[in-house]
C-alpha cells in the first residue's frame, strides 16, 4: 500500500504491506500482488525523486496517484540476478523496520528520528536501483529526474509519432490550416 498523501519532509514515502482481514481506506493506493521487486523500486530514491517532481501536491505534501506517479514511471530493465539483488535489499529495508516493532511507519520515516539501520538499508537499496539505470552514481535528485525524463521521453516518443501521423493525414478535399 502507498499512502495517497505523505509529508513533504519525508525522504521516502512509507510504503507498507497489508494482509487480510485489513480493509484499506480510500486514502491508500494498493498494488495488488506486489512483490519485493516492486516494493524495492517504488520505495527507492529514484521513484521518490520522480514522485516529488511529477506527482501532485496536497498543500505542500506529496500526493501519490497510480496514473500519474506509478504508471508513468520508467521502470528499469533488470536481469534475474539484478532483480534478486533488489528483492534482497528490499527485504533488508523490511527487516530494518521490523527491528523497531513499537514504531509506526510515520515514526520510522520521520526525517528527524529515522533509525540509522533503516536509513542505511534504504541507502543500499537506492544505490542498487540507481545502478539499474546507469553505472555512474547520480549527483542528486535533479540529475536522477533528468535521466528518468529522458527514459520517459523514449517510452512515449513512439506514441507521439503515431499521434502526429494520425493528425497529419489529409483527407481528400480537406484544407490544411494556415
Amino acid at each position: 500500500m502507498i499512502p495517497e498523501v505523505s509529508s513533504e519532509r519525508r525522504e521516502y514515502i512509507p510504503l507498507g504491506w497489508l494482509e487480510p482481514p485489513v480493509i484499506p481506506s480510500n486514502k491508500l493506493r494498493i498494488l495488488m500482488e506486489a512483490s519485493l521487486w516492486e516494493f524495492g523500486v517504488v520505495t527507492s530514491r529514484a521513484h521518490m525523486a520522480w514522485t516529488a517532481h511529477i506527482g501532485g501536491r496536497l498543500k505542500s505534501d506529496f500526493q501519490y496517484g497510480i496514473g500519474l506517479n506509478y504508471n508513468t514511471f520508467p521502470w528499469p530493465d533488470a536481469t534475474p540476478a539484478q532483480r534478486a539483488k533488489i528483492e534482497a535489499l528490499a527485504q533488508a529495508v523490511l527487516d530494518a523496520r521490523a527491528a523497531w516493532p513499537a514504531s509506526s511507519l510515520a515514526d520510522l520515516y520521520d526525517p528527524d528520528t529515522m533509525p540509522a539501520n533503516l536509513r542505511k538499508a534504504h541507502g543500499a537499496l537506492d544505490a542498487a536501483v540507481d545502478r539499474l539505470y546507469r553505472p555512474a552514481p547520480f549527483a542528486g535528485d535533479r540529475e536522477r529526474v533528468e535521466h528518468l525524463f529522458g527514459l520517459y521521453e523514449g517510452l512515449v516518443a513512439p506514441l507521439s509519432r503515431l499521434g502526429a501521423a494520425k493528425k497529419g493525414r489529409k483527407r481528400a478535399g480537406q484544407r490544411l490550416p494556415v
